[in-house]
């Protein structure tokens, strides 16, 4: 069995971007770095804010669903056949 926080390369560069991007915009706007001219404005600092939380979100909705697929299989692994009636529902249909 996976573990938990095993995730698709892909997930984790894309994880690793945005935490850089924010990373970035944070010290640009605290002044603790001087980022090239087109970078340092605040609407730029904003749009890195907002790629970097955008870029972070695939990581956080695949950790989301395994984890609940681990603590609810049944909700997430229906088969595609089954309806919500029980057994004896399908067996005794007619209500006598």
């Amino acid at each position: 069995m996976r573990t938990i926080g095993v995730l698709p390369k892909s997930v984790l560069m894309l994880e690793i971007i945005g935490m850089v991007l924010l990373s970035l915009a944070l010290l640009s706007l605290n002044d603790y770095l001087s980022l090239p001219a087109p970078l340092n404005s605040p609407l730029a600092c904003v749009v890195m804010i907002f790629l970097g939380v955008l870029l972070m979100l695939p990581a956080a909705v695949g950790l989301t669903w395994r984890i609940a697929k681990m603590l609810a299989p049944q909700l997430m692994s229906q088969a595609p056949g089954d309806s919500s009636r029980s057994d004896r529902d399908k067996r005794d249909d007619a209500n006598h």
